[in-house]
């Protein structure tokens, strides 16, 4: 069998990673990161016209009613070009939401404006994701929110907010309700702010129809989309690793003509390679394997955190004392990903999760303890 893209997926992939190798210069990068706004507004548009923020939502809601693997597809292509555009919670993680939990009314009124590019929505799960600690949980009475929730994805550009409080319930808010306050938080991404909201009895629109399986369901998609987007920016990495390796020149030769060069150019490509296949399996299940998608958004993502982690680091010491400059910039793909790694749950984290999934964390205990015992 073989696995790969169809006609139309890579005609969406050539769209894309044209428009942004266009569009997308290591100036453009420089700028968004060094100033207060999270967003380059002109690229923002020219992927709207390409359809970006409406990938999963429906043809009848003005989107083009794709797949979480072509979104994958574009997460990759966003990653390798480090576009500083809200992709995870607005254009994937929220119409999931509106899908999964909203009512006919909701969906109606927001996911032809999410096609459309016309509203941001950002997403706030810190306590379905992580779970609510010392009191600074969202809490919810008669459809008002009160509370403190960490780490929003995609909010400070945000017209909305959806929030899970601290038992799983899914609120629409309006960024501009009285009783937020929105606080950026500094990041190691100057194109990817996190967000503390604080919230006093704000006015919110319950996504009635939500669980606690749909909100799983929106994590795991992110999680496979932020793994999607490392594996773009780890390959562009490696990409610029072995082109400054065929030009740099020591003791007048090619640095990459050097063994230790060339083992560090193939160890790279040697682990990161079989990402590609673990993340596209993971897109695939999620679309048509609802039994294996959670174990294999699981997989995908820890996997990818610990090997995008390598990357990053190897191609930084191909590059030498360079690649720790500002000039070559491999310092915003490197942040990156480290910025993915954090986010929607550690590699750690993650691990345990499936193992768990699986049955394992008990037999995973016993080995620690017999292992001690010795």
């Amino acid at each position: 069998m073989e696995f790969g893209l169809s006609q139309e997926q890579l005609l969406i992939q050539d769209s894309f990673r044209g428009t942004l190798e266009r569009l997308v210069s290591l100036d453009t990068i420089r700028a968004v990161s060094n100033s207060s706004h999270s967003m380059d507004k002109d690229l923002w548009t020219e992927l709207v016209e390409l359809g970006m923020p409406g990938l999963l939502i429906s043809e009848e809601d003005v989107g083009t009613g794709l797949t979480l693997f072509d979104a994958a597809i574009v997460a990759m292509e966003l990653g390798r070009n480090m576009a500083p555009v809200p992709f995870v919670a607005t254009a994937v993680m929220a119409p999931l939401a509106l899908k999964l939990a909203g009512s006919d009314a909701q969906r109606e009124k927001w996911l032809p404006r999410i096609a459309a590019g016309e509203v941001i929505i950002g997403m706030v799960l810190s306590d379905a994701i992580h779970g609510a600690k010392r009191g600074a949980g969202v809490t919810a009475n008669n459809n008002k929110l009160s509370g403190q929730a960490s780490f929003a994805l995609d909010a400070a550009e945000a017209d909305a907010l959806i929030i899970a409080d601290a038992e799983e319930n899914l609120y629409l808010v309006s960024a501009d309700a009285e009783g937020l306050e929105c606080n950026h938080l500094p990041s190691i991404d100057g194109t990817r702010p996190l967000s503390d909201i604080i919230l006093k009895d704000v006015e919110a629109d319950p996504l009635g129809n939500g669980s606690k399986d749909g909100i799983a369901k929106i994590v795991n998609a992110g999680r496979i989309i932020l793994a999607a987007e490392s594996f773009g920016a780890s390959e562009e990495m490696l990409h610029r690793a072995v082109d400054y390796a065929k030009e740099r020149r020591q003791c007048d030769r090619v640095s990459g003509s050097f063994q230790a060069v060339k083992h560090l150019c193939a160890e790279m490509a040697a682990e990161l390679q079989p990402c590609q296949a673990l993340i596209w399996y993971a897109a695939y299940a999620f679309d048509s394997l609802p039994e294996e998608a959670e174990l294999s958004g699981l997989l995908a993502k820890s996997h990818m955190d610990e090997i995008g982690r390598f990357v990053a680091r190897t191609a930084t010491e191909v590059h030498g004392g360079m690649g720790y400059t500002d000039l070559m910039g491999l310092h915003f793909w490197f942040k990156r990903i480290g910025f993915n790694r954090a986010q929607l749950g550690s590699p750690e984290k993650l691990r345990n999760l499936a193992a768990a999934l699986q049955g394992l964390s008990g037999a995973a205990d016993t080995l620690l303890q017999t292992a001690a015992a010795r």
